[in-house]
């Protein structure tokens, strides 16, 4: 079994059975901030791949347990959108992939940055961006896929940190630690029975098997800028539901980042498939809520009053 970790030295990465002939492992360095997995960029004396291998935890918070699965599902998604004439110029090509060990090569997209410079609040989204994630999702959403893994375990992890825990009036997660009055606030939402059981509800709907292929974590860490343009990555959450969710954390991130509500209006025009806009208000509020007073927080710069009228505006797009 092969065990990647930030330390591991160049020699045991060049006994990974990846490497062409004569190819040698020159540097070895972490490949950004990921949330889920050990992922790093390898240099050799041929070219720059990107290496990711999943373990049982969180590699961010190594106390949350995670399914070994999960990369087995990215590497299912990647194989579908390279067979895309429009999907595949979004995705890394997948170069190797080895299953006992849970390790996935694909190629380096470059040492890009994601999106998340947008919780700052200090810039508008063109909307050039805007229509080419829209580009990605009506493909993607377009896809008829009837093999792809089902995904529960993942499902259910991230259903217990968008639907549950940040609901739980005893959770042990001092939102003080985040912005002092956070925790206090928490309390008006968290003691919210009618927003509670619709968001039960919600819940379950989120788990059930739908038919449409869906990222399942569409937001601005997820979105790469390349120099050969956007870059769509880490579809581990993938599975196949409602549209209506992707569509709804991308519409919660354009509130959390403070984005002019015409840019949702730009997207809507151009999305062609259909779906339910309640259900879509539902999946937005509920994403606002869980990255306001839920565990996975953003750097945004919002005031106290300005989440709460934020929260307040997301129950208002839950409950109808």
């Amino acid at each position: 079994m092969i065990n990647l970790e930030v330390s591991t030295s160049l020699e045991e990465i060049s006994k990974i059975p990846f490497w062409n002939y004569e190819e040698e492992i020159l540097k070895s360095e972490t490949a950004g901030d990921s949330n889920m997995n050990v992922v790093l960029r390898i240099t050799t004396n041929q070219r720059s791949v990107i290496l990711k291998q999943s373990k049982t935890y969180v590699n961010k918070y190594p106390q949350i347990p995670a399914p070994l699965s999960r990369i087995e599902v990215e590497h299912a998604f990647y194989q579908h959108v390279q067979k895309h004439p429009v999907l595949k110029n979004f995705s890394p090509k997948v170069l190797a992939y080895r299953s006992d060990d849970h390790l996935l090569m694909t190629e380096d997209l470059g040492k890009g940055k994601d999106f998340s410079d947008l919780y700052r609040g200090e810039s508008t989204m063109e909307s050039a961006t805007i229509s080419k994630l829209v580009d990605y999702m009506n493909a993607l959403h377009e896809l008829e896929i009837k093999d792809f893994p089902d995904n529960r375990e993942m499902k259910l992890l991230n259903h217990e940190h968008i639907f549950n825990f940040p609901f739980s009036l005893e959770n042990g997660f001092d939102l003080d630690s985040v912005q002092i009055g956070l925790q206090e606030l928490s309390l008006k939402y968290k003691s919210n029975t009618a927003l509670k059981r619709k968001i039960d509800e919600l819940g379950r709907k989120y788990l059930s098997q739908g038919e449409t292929l869906l990222h399942g974590d569409f937001y601005p860490g997820s979105w790469l800028k390349s120099d050969s343009g956007i870059k769509i990555i880490d579809p581990e959450f993938g599975f196949l539901g409602d549209p209506e969710f992707d569509l709804g954390v991308l519409f919660a991130h354009l509130n959390l980042s403070l984005q002019p509500s015409s840019l949702k209006a730009e997207f809507l025009h151009s999305y062609n498939q259909p779906i339910s806009p309640e259900l879509l208000d539902q999946y937005q509020g509920v994403e606002i809520l869980r990255r306001l007073i839920g565990i996975a927080q953003l750097p945004v710069r919002m005031t106290l009053d300005q989440k709460e009228k934020l929260m307040d505006q997301a129950v208002n797009l839950i409950l109808g």
